[in-house]
């Protein structure tokens, strides 16, 4: 018996064939243009977050109020904002906090499932209806309604504030999947012939189940990456996300509402990076998740 996931081999060690989930998904993904389209997306707007000056040198912070809204012109690709300052250079340091946030947050989220999800789906009981009431707790809270209540009551110039508000909120869904692909994973034969072999349970949740239950729960993370970058800007546009003199995207599209009739340009730029990145994410999400569901093969 084999198990999924595993690698098969002779006596002699050599590799006979190697089959597992994670390589088929990447053989689809391969082949599918989404994947590469929001790929490349993400590509370049990690670079735009970690290494800015690659894309303009700008200072973003240089305002002169008599290049106030200007078009776009040879100087400043995107035209000037109300203050004068350049909006490519704004829009180019603005992926930073985003994509701190949106990373950030995942990976707390991440590890809050990964603990509670385990414990929950493998050894059930009591300790699994203390996480199941936990968790109906928190969904009756909604994220941006919760985390507007959480932001108003701190007052730190970093983006750790919303990472925080995005963790406490957000580790639900995550949770769930988890739990759910732990008590399927566990009821498969392998796991049961592991278990009959002696493997404690440390081992059987390490080596067995998780490699096979963490399919959905990538293909979550993925997706939710995208959606807490829309709510970082939703809350910067309320002014009450990252605070302090970091540059977002939502920050600025909130600035330059107020004349959107008269000048589109300082709204129209973050916005669509904005639209662009949400949209990368969530694309690079259903690509995962058609490629790691064998239904949609």
């Amino acid at each position: 018996m084999t198990e999924p996931g595993s690698t098969v081999t002779e006596p002699t060690g050599d590799v006979v064939a190697t089959r597992s989930l994670a390589l088929d998904a990447w053989r689809d993904l391969r082949r599918n243009p989404v994947f590469w389209i929001s790929g490349i997306i993400i590509v370049v707007l990690l670079a735009m977050a970690l290494v800015p000056r690659l894309f303009t040198s700008v200072d973003p912070h240089s305002c002169r109020l008599s290049d106030s809204l200007l078009p776009p012109d040879g100087q400043h690709w995107f035209g000037t904002n109300l203050q004068g300052c350049d909006i490519y250079a704004r829009v180019v340091y603005g992926a930073r906090a985003s994509l701190e946030v949106g990373f950030l947050s995942v990976a707390g989220i991440a590890i809050i499932a990964i603990l509670l999800g385990m414990a929950a789906g493998y050894y059930g009981g009591w300790l699994d209806a203390v996480i199941a009431r936990a968790t109906d707790i928190v969904l009756g809270i909604p994220l941006l309604l919760g985390a507007i209540v959480i932001l108003a009551s701190v007052d730190l110039p970093s983006v750790w504030p919303v990472v925080l508000a995005l963790t406490l909120l957000g580790w639900t869904t995550a949770t769930r999947i988890v739990r759910s692909s732990v008590i399927a994973a566990k009821q498969q034969d392998y796991v049961q012939a592991a278990r009959m072999l002696g493997a404690n349970n440390r081992r059987i949740m390490s080596r067995h189940i998780a490699p096979n239950a963490m399919a959905p729960f990538i293909v979550i993370l993925t997706i939710t990456l995208g959606q807490f970058i829309a709510v970082e800007a939703t809350l910067s546009f309320l002014g009450i996300g990252v605070k302090g003199n970091t540059i977002t995207w939502g920050k600025d599209i909130a600035a330059a509402t107020a004349r959107v009739t008269t000048s589109l340009g300082p709204v129209l730029f973050p916005s669509t990076f904005l639209a662009l990145t949400v949209l990368a994410f969530i694309m690079l999400g259903d690509a995962v998740r058609e490629a790691f569901d064998p239904k949609l093969r």
